[in-house]
Protein backbone atom coordinates (compact mmCIF):
# COMPACT_ATOMS: atom_id res chain seq x y z
CA UNK A 1 0.00 0.00 0.00
CA UNK A 2 1.33 3.58 -1.02
CA UNK A 3 1.84 5.83 1.61
CA UNK A 4 -0.31 8.45 0.11
CA UNK A 5 -3.36 5.44 0.36
CA UNK A 6 -2.11 4.68 3.82
CA UNK A 7 -2.54 8.16 4.87
CA UNK A 8 -6.09 8.66 3.23
CA UNK A 9 -7.01 5.48 5.06
CA UNK A 10 -5.94 7.53 8.25
CA UNK A 11 -7.68 10.27 7.53
CA UNK A 12 -10.80 8.77 6.71
CA UNK A 13 -10.84 6.08 9.97
CA UNK A 14 -10.30 9.40 12.32
CA UNK A 15 -12.55 11.14 10.31
CA UNK A 16 -15.48 8.17 10.65
CA UNK A 17 -14.65 7.97 14.54
CA UNK A 18 -14.97 11.82 15.11
CA UNK A 19 -18.67 11.60 13.09
CA UNK A 20 -19.41 7.75 15.09
CA UNK A 21 -19.01 9.87 18.52
CA UNK A 22 -21.69 12.68 16.97
CA UNK A 23 -24.01 10.13 16.13
CA UNK A 24 -23.57 8.64 19.22
CA UNK A 25 -24.53 12.07 21.15
CA UNK A 26 -27.35 12.84 18.71
CA UNK A 27 -28.71 9.68 19.17
CA UNK A 28 -28.49 10.06 22.92
CA UNK A 29 -30.38 13.13 22.73
CA UNK A 30 -33.25 11.68 20.20
CA UNK A 31 -33.37 9.03 22.84
CA UNK A 32 -33.91 10.53 26.01
CA UNK A 33 -36.27 13.61 24.51
CA UNK A 34 -38.43 10.71 24.02
CA UNK A 35 -38.48 11.44 20.13
CA UNK A 36 -37.47 7.69 19.56
CA UNK A 37 -40.74 6.41 17.94
CA UNK A 38 -41.71 10.58 16.37
CA UNK A 39 -41.65 8.72 13.18
CA UNK A 40 -43.79 5.47 13.06
CA UNK A 41 -41.87 4.30 9.98
CA UNK A 42 -38.82 3.68 8.77
CA UNK A 43 -36.59 4.26 7.21
CA UNK A 44 -39.02 7.28 5.94
CA UNK A 45 -41.12 9.35 8.50
CA UNK A 46 -44.62 9.76 7.62
CA UNK A 47 -44.23 8.30 4.38
CA UNK A 48 -41.17 11.16 3.32
CA UNK A 49 -38.02 10.90 2.94
CA UNK A 50 -37.34 13.80 5.52
CA UNK A 51 -40.63 14.94 7.42
CA UNK A 52 -43.94 16.50 6.93
CA UNK A 53 -43.70 20.23 6.77
CA UNK A 54 -46.55 21.68 4.91
CA UNK A 55 -49.88 21.76 6.51
CA UNK A 56 -51.51 19.43 3.86
CA UNK A 57 -48.66 17.04 4.86
CA UNK A 58 -49.33 16.58 8.09
CA UNK A 59 -52.92 16.47 7.84
CA UNK A 60 -51.89 13.62 5.57
CA UNK A 61 -49.91 11.99 7.96
CA UNK A 62 -52.45 12.45 10.87
CA UNK A 63 -54.54 10.35 8.53
CA UNK A 64 -52.23 8.06 8.31
CA UNK A 65 -50.65 7.31 11.31
CA UNK A 66 -54.09 8.08 13.41
CA UNK A 67 -52.23 6.77 17.07
CA UNK A 68 -49.26 8.65 16.31
CA UNK A 69 -50.33 12.07 15.68
CA UNK A 70 -47.39 14.35 13.91
CA UNK A 71 -44.95 16.32 16.46
CA UNK A 72 -42.87 18.58 14.35
CA UNK A 73 -40.02 19.15 17.33
CA UNK A 74 -39.52 15.63 17.58
CA UNK A 75 -39.66 14.19 13.94
CA UNK A 76 -37.26 16.33 12.65
CA UNK A 77 -34.31 14.92 15.90
CA UNK A 78 -35.16 10.88 14.85
CA UNK A 79 -35.47 12.26 10.75
CA UNK A 80 -31.68 14.02 11.02
CA UNK A 81 -30.24 10.93 13.46
CA UNK A 82 -31.39 8.68 10.62
CA UNK A 83 -29.62 10.93 8.23
CA UNK A 84 -26.36 11.17 10.08
CA UNK A 85 -26.16 7.33 10.57
CA UNK A 86 -26.73 6.95 6.86
CA UNK A 87 -23.31 9.52 6.28
CA UNK A 88 -21.80 7.48 8.88
CA UNK A 89 -22.76 3.99 6.99
CA UNK A 90 -20.83 5.74 3.87
CA UNK A 91 -17.78 6.88 5.55
CA UNK A 92 -17.99 3.24 7.05
CA UNK A 93 -18.36 1.50 3.32
CA UNK A 94 -15.40 3.88 2.33
CA UNK A 95 -12.89 2.69 5.12
CA UNK A 96 -13.81 -0.93 4.32
CA UNK A 97 -13.21 -0.46 0.87
CA UNK A 98 -10.28 0.38 0.80
CA UNK A 99 -8.98 -1.93 3.77
CA UNK A 100 -9.75 -4.92 1.59
CA UNK A 101 -8.92 -3.78 -2.15
CA UNK A 102 -5.89 -5.39 -2.66
CA UNK A 103 -7.99 -8.42 -2.02
CA UNK A 104 -10.44 -9.55 -4.83
CA UNK A 105 -12.58 -11.66 -2.52
CA UNK A 106 -12.49 -9.74 0.49
CA UNK A 107 -13.13 -6.00 -1.89
CA UNK A 108 -15.75 -8.26 -3.92
CA UNK A 109 -17.35 -9.47 -0.55
CA UNK A 110 -17.38 -5.98 1.09
CA UNK A 111 -19.44 -4.68 -2.34
CA UNK A 112 -21.96 -7.26 -2.52
CA UNK A 113 -22.21 -6.77 1.38
CA UNK A 114 -23.13 -3.50 0.75
CA UNK A 115 -25.51 -4.27 -2.48
CA UNK A 116 -27.82 -6.84 0.02
CA UNK A 117 -27.79 -3.80 2.52
CA UNK A 118 -29.64 -1.51 -0.31
CA UNK A 119 -31.85 -4.78 -1.13
CA UNK A 120 -33.20 -5.42 2.29
CA UNK A 121 -33.98 -2.08 2.87
CA UNK A 122 -35.81 -1.61 -0.65
CA UNK A 123 -37.79 -5.03 0.74
CA UNK A 124 -38.27 -4.11 3.92
CA UNK A 125 -40.67 -0.71 2.36
CA UNK A 126 -42.12 -2.82 0.11
CA UNK A 127 -43.74 -5.38 2.71
CA UNK A 128 -41.30 -7.97 2.50
CA UNK A 129 -40.24 -8.70 5.64
CA UNK A 130 -38.74 -12.08 4.88
CA UNK A 131 -36.43 -10.97 2.04
CA UNK A 132 -35.51 -7.69 3.70
CA UNK A 133 -34.26 -10.65 6.57
CA UNK A 134 -32.40 -12.88 4.05
CA UNK A 135 -30.52 -10.26 2.50
CA UNK A 136 -29.68 -8.58 5.26
CA UNK A 137 -28.03 -11.72 6.76
CA UNK A 138 -25.97 -11.84 4.08
CA UNK A 139 -25.45 -7.98 3.67
CA UNK A 140 -24.11 -9.06 7.63
CA UNK A 141 -21.95 -12.02 7.21
CA UNK A 142 -20.37 -11.11 4.00
CA UNK A 143 -18.30 -8.53 5.55
CA UNK A 144 -17.77 -10.53 8.48
CA UNK A 145 -16.17 -13.06 6.78
CA UNK A 146 -13.98 -11.00 4.89
CA UNK A 147 -12.98 -9.42 8.49
CA UNK A 148 -11.97 -12.65 9.60
CA UNK A 149 -10.27 -14.06 6.59
CA UNK A 150 -8.81 -10.87 5.72
CA UNK A 151 -4.49 -11.48 6.20
CA UNK A 152 -3.67 -8.00 7.19
CA UNK A 153 -3.04 -6.04 10.66
CA UNK A 154 -5.35 -5.82 13.29
CA UNK A 155 -6.32 -1.63 11.61
CA UNK A 156 -7.46 -3.43 8.69
CA UNK A 157 -9.49 -6.18 9.74
CA UNK A 158 -11.15 -3.65 12.40
CA UNK A 159 -12.20 -1.58 9.22
CA UNK A 160 -13.96 -4.02 7.39
CA UNK A 161 -15.32 -5.66 10.89
CA UNK A 162 -16.96 -2.00 11.25
CA UNK A 163 -19.18 -2.77 8.37
CA UNK A 164 -20.72 -5.73 9.06
CA UNK A 165 -21.63 -3.85 12.97
CA UNK A 166 -22.96 -0.89 11.55
CA UNK A 167 -25.46 -3.27 8.73
CA UNK A 168 -26.29 -4.80 12.09
CA UNK A 169 -26.94 -1.33 13.48
CA UNK A 170 -29.15 0.02 11.03
CA UNK A 171 -31.50 -3.18 11.70
CA UNK A 172 -31.53 -2.15 15.10
CA UNK A 173 -32.54 1.26 14.24
CA UNK A 174 -35.28 -0.38 12.27
CA UNK A 175 -36.36 -2.67 15.22
CA UNK A 176 -36.55 0.35 17.79
CA UNK A 177 -39.16 1.56 15.18
CA UNK A 178 -40.98 -1.88 14.42
CA UNK A 179 -41.08 -3.51 18.09
CA UNK A 180 -42.18 -0.14 19.81
CA UNK A 181 -38.93 0.88 21.72
CA UNK A 182 -38.66 -2.75 22.84
CA UNK A 183 -35.69 -2.47 25.82
CA UNK A 184 -33.91 -5.38 24.75
CA UNK A 185 -33.77 -3.89 21.35
CA UNK A 186 -32.83 -0.01 22.46
CA UNK A 187 -30.32 -1.09 24.39
CA UNK A 188 -28.78 -3.29 21.45
CA UNK A 189 -28.71 0.07 19.65
CA UNK A 190 -26.95 2.25 21.90
CA UNK A 191 -24.76 -0.56 22.04
CA UNK A 192 -23.95 -1.15 18.35
CA UNK A 193 -23.64 2.66 18.60
CA UNK A 194 -20.81 2.44 20.87
CA UNK A 195 -19.57 -0.76 19.17
CA UNK A 196 -18.96 1.16 15.83
CA UNK A 197 -17.41 3.75 17.27
CA UNK A 198 -14.97 1.75 19.45
CA UNK A 199 -14.18 0.02 16.68
CA UNK A 200 -13.51 2.88 14.46
CA UNK A 201 -11.77 4.62 16.94
CA UNK A 202 -9.36 1.81 17.87
CA UNK A 203 -8.78 1.33 13.94
CA UNK A 204 -7.98 5.63 13.90
CA UNK A 205 -5.36 5.04 16.59
CA UNK A 206 -3.55 1.88 14.83
CA UNK A 207 -3.38 3.54 11.35
CA UNK A 208 -2.06 6.64 13.10
CA UNK A 209 0.66 4.44 14.84
CA UNK A 210 -0.08 4.67 18.22
CA UNK A 211 2.17 1.74 20.40
CA UNK A 212 4.81 0.79 22.09
CA UNK A 213 8.48 0.32 20.67
CA UNK A 214 8.82 -2.64 23.28
CA UNK A 215 6.70 -5.34 25.46
CA UNK A 216 7.48 -3.07 28.86
CA UNK A 217 3.60 -2.54 29.16
CA UNK A 218 2.29 -5.97 27.90
CA UNK A 219 1.74 -6.78 31.94
CA UNK A 220 -0.63 -3.71 31.88
CA UNK A 221 -2.80 -5.08 28.55
CA UNK A 222 -5.14 -7.87 30.19
CA UNK A 223 -5.89 -5.58 32.57
CA UNK A 224 -7.25 -2.64 30.54
CA UNK A 225 -8.51 -4.92 28.12
CA UNK A 226 -10.66 -6.04 31.75
CA UNK A 227 -11.53 -2.59 32.05
CA UNK A 228 -13.13 -2.00 29.05
CA UNK A 229 -15.50 -5.31 29.39
CA UNK A 230 -16.57 -3.88 32.86
CA UNK A 231 -16.90 -0.39 31.18
CA UNK A 232 -18.86 -1.85 28.23
CA UNK A 233 -21.46 -4.10 30.83
CA UNK A 234 -21.98 -1.00 32.64
CA UNK A 235 -22.99 0.69 29.34
CA UNK A 236 -25.00 -1.72 28.63
CA UNK A 237 -26.40 -1.50 32.08
CA UNK A 238 -27.33 2.16 31.62
CA UNK A 239 -28.89 1.11 28.39
CA UNK A 240 -31.11 -1.11 30.02
CA UNK A 241 -31.98 1.78 32.99
CA UNK A 242 -32.65 4.28 30.05
CA UNK A 243 -34.77 2.00 27.94
CA UNK A 244 -37.14 1.03 31.14
CA UNK A 245 -37.38 4.87 32.13
CA UNK A 246 -35.93 3.78 35.27
CA UNK A 247 -33.25 6.97 35.33
CA UNK A 248 -35.48 8.19 38.18
CA UNK A 249 -36.65 5.05 40.07
CA UNK A 250 -34.88 6.25 43.15
CA UNK A 251 -36.14 9.98 42.77
CA UNK A 252 -33.77 12.29 43.37
CA UNK A 253 -31.99 10.50 46.23
CA UNK A 254 -28.67 9.53 45.89
CA UNK A 255 -26.85 7.76 47.97
CA UNK A 256 -30.26 6.47 48.77
CA UNK A 257 -33.15 5.35 46.98
CA UNK A 258 -36.50 6.66 47.93
CA UNK A 259 -35.15 7.88 50.90
CA UNK A 260 -34.08 4.06 52.05
CA UNK A 261 -30.96 1.93 51.56
CA UNK A 262 -32.88 -0.43 50.39
CA UNK A 263 -36.28 0.46 48.90
CA UNK A 264 -38.67 -2.62 47.78
CA UNK A 265 -37.35 -3.72 44.48
CA UNK A 266 -38.25 -6.60 42.22
CA UNK A 267 -34.76 -7.92 40.17
CA UNK A 268 -36.63 -10.79 38.57
CA UNK A 269 -38.71 -8.89 36.69
CA UNK A 270 -36.96 -5.53 36.01
CA UNK A 271 -34.43 -7.71 33.98
CA UNK A 272 -36.81 -10.10 32.07
CA UNK A 273 -35.18 -9.45 28.99
CA UNK A 274 -38.22 -10.40 26.45
CA UNK A 275 -41.82 -9.90 27.06
CA UNK A 276 -43.10 -10.65 23.70
CA UNK A 277 -44.27 -8.70 20.70
CA UNK A 278 -46.55 -6.18 20.27
CA UNK A 279 -46.58 -4.25 23.31
CA UNK A 280 -45.26 -0.41 23.30
CA UNK A 281 -43.04 0.60 25.75
CA UNK A 282 -42.57 4.35 25.42
CA UNK A 283 -42.47 5.59 28.70
CA UNK A 284 -41.88 2.05 29.93
CA UNK A 285 -44.25 -0.96 31.67
CA UNK A 286 -42.29 -2.10 34.47
CA UNK A 287 -44.07 -0.99 38.02
CA UNK A 288 -41.82 0.56 40.78
CA UNK A 289 -40.36 -1.96 42.40
CA UNK A 290 -38.72 -2.83 39.22
CA UNK A 291 -37.35 -0.06 38.12
CA UNK A 292 -36.00 0.89 41.06
CA UNK A 293 -34.29 -2.69 41.11
CA UNK A 294 -32.80 -1.58 37.99
CA UNK A 295 -30.97 1.76 38.73
CA UNK A 296 -29.75 0.19 42.08
CA UNK A 297 -27.99 -2.28 39.89
CA UNK A 298 -26.88 0.55 37.71
CA UNK A 299 -25.12 2.37 40.65
CA UNK A 300 -23.91 -1.05 41.81
CA UNK A 301 -22.06 -1.76 38.56
CA UNK A 302 -20.97 2.43 38.85
CA UNK A 303 -19.43 1.50 41.60
CA UNK A 304 -17.23 -1.76 40.72
CA UNK A 305 -16.17 0.26 37.40
CA UNK A 306 -15.31 3.44 39.62
CA UNK A 307 -12.93 1.15 41.94
CA UNK A 308 -11.24 -1.06 38.96
CA UNK A 309 -10.87 1.95 36.66
CA UNK A 310 -9.40 4.44 39.52
CA UNK A 311 -6.92 1.00 40.45
CA UNK A 312 -6.15 1.08 37.09
CA UNK A 313 -5.36 4.40 36.61
CA UNK A 314 -2.90 4.50 39.23
CA UNK A 315 -1.49 0.86 38.02
CA UNK A 316 -0.99 2.79 34.18
CA UNK A 317 0.81 6.16 36.03
CA UNK A 318 3.08 3.98 38.06
CA UNK A 319 4.12 2.47 35.05
CA UNK A 320 5.17 4.64 32.89
CA UNK A 321 1.50 6.14 31.33
CA UNK A 322 0.84 8.96 33.79
CA UNK A 323 -0.91 10.95 30.86
CA UNK A 324 -2.87 7.70 30.40
CA UNK A 325 -4.05 7.22 33.84
CA UNK A 326 -4.16 10.90 34.63
CA UNK A 327 -6.72 10.81 31.78
CA UNK A 328 -9.07 7.82 32.94
CA UNK A 329 -9.14 9.16 36.06
CA UNK A 330 -10.42 12.28 35.20
CA UNK A 331 -12.98 11.37 32.89
CA UNK A 332 -13.96 8.89 35.38
CA UNK A 333 -14.92 11.66 38.05
CA UNK A 334 -16.48 13.26 35.13
CA UNK A 335 -19.22 10.64 34.24
CA UNK A 336 -19.33 9.78 37.93
CA UNK A 337 -20.23 13.87 38.74
CA UNK A 338 -22.61 13.58 35.53
CA UNK A 339 -24.51 10.44 36.93
CA UNK A 340 -24.99 12.25 40.38
CA UNK A 341 -26.53 15.03 38.58
CA UNK A 342 -28.65 13.66 36.58
CA UNK A 343 -29.89 12.39 39.78
CA UNK A 344 -29.98 15.42 42.11
CA UNK A 345 -31.51 17.53 39.03
CA UNK A 346 -33.94 14.95 37.83
CA UNK A 347 -32.68 13.85 34.94
CA UNK A 348 -32.22 17.39 32.64
CA UNK A 349 -31.65 16.46 28.77
CA UNK A 350 -28.29 18.25 28.18
CA UNK A 351 -26.83 16.45 31.20
CA UNK A 352 -28.38 13.30 30.28
CA UNK A 353 -26.69 13.60 27.10
CA UNK A 354 -23.78 14.61 28.42
CA UNK A 355 -23.07 11.49 30.61
CA UNK A 356 -23.32 9.13 27.26
CA UNK A 357 -21.07 10.86 25.27
CA UNK A 358 -18.43 10.88 28.60
CA UNK A 359 -19.08 7.22 28.56
CA UNK A 360 -17.80 7.02 25.04
CA UNK A 361 -14.68 9.26 25.69
CA UNK A 362 -14.04 7.05 28.89
CA UNK A 363 -14.12 3.82 26.97
CA UNK A 364 -11.70 5.61 24.20
CA UNK A 365 -9.23 6.73 27.04
CA UNK A 366 -9.00 3.28 27.68
CA UNK A 367 -8.84 2.20 23.94
CA UNK A 368 -6.01 4.63 23.72
CA UNK A 369 -4.26 2.86 26.40
CA UNK A 370 -4.76 -0.43 24.75
CA UNK A 371 -3.23 0.56 21.92
CA UNK A 372 -0.45 2.28 23.68
CA UNK A 373 0.53 -1.34 25.09
CA UNK A 374 0.52 -3.31 22.44
CA UNK A 375 3.45 -3.01 19.64
CA UNK A 376 3.81 -0.04 17.76
CA UNK A 377 2.66 -0.97 14.14
CA UNK A 378 5.07 1.46 12.04
CA UNK A 379 4.96 2.62 9.10
CA UNK A 380 7.82 0.26 7.56
CA UNK A 381 5.52 -3.02 9.05
CA UNK A 382 2.71 -1.13 6.26
CA UNK A 383 4.87 -1.06 3.38
CA UNK A 384 6.41 -4.51 3.83
CA UNK A 385 3.16 -5.53 3.44
CA UNK A 386 1.82 -3.36 0.63
CA UNK A 387 5.41 -5.15 -1.54
CA UNK A 388 4.31 -8.32 -1.07
CA UNK A 389 0.10 -7.44 -2.21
Amino acid sequence: MSSRSLKILRGLALLAAVFAFGVVMFGAFVRLSNAGLSCPDWPTCYGKVSWPEHQHEIAQANEAFPDRPFETHKAWREQVHRFLAGTLGVLVLALALIASWRRPWARYAVILGAIFAAGGISFYMHGEHLWSSVLSAFAIGLPLLAAIGLDRPGAWRISVLALAVIIFQAMLGMWTVTLLLKPIVVMGHLLGGITTFALLAYAALRFAGVGAHSDNYAALRHLVAIGIVLLIAQIALGGWTSANYAALACGTDFPKCLGQWMPPTDFKEGFVLWRGIGVNYEGGVLDMAARSAIQIAHRIGALVVFCYLAWLAHRASRRGLRGFGLAIAVMLVCQVLLGVSNVHFGLPLPVATLHNGVAALLLFVLLATLARTQRKPGDAMFQNLGRHV
